[in-house]
């Protein structure tokens, strides 16, 4: 059990294969590109309230 912990633990390109192919088995190969539009919207959105909030507090100044 301690080889696979380690083998989780360093992230490599095994790793990233792995996670790769949990994900497609759980979301399926159809639903993986709605899921990465909605997490770059998501991030997307996030910048565009930091920023907002950066020119709200120039302003005040």
């Amino acid at each position: 059990m301690m080889s696979l912990s380690m083998f989780l633990a360093i992230p490599g390109g095994y790793s990233i294969i792995l996670i790769v192919v949990v994900v497609l088995l759980l979301f399926g190969g159809r639903k993986i590109p709605e899921l990465m539009r909605g997490l770059g919207s998501g991030i997307k959105e996030f910048k565009d309230a930091t920023k907002d909030d950066e020119t709200k507090k120039v302003e005040k100044e």
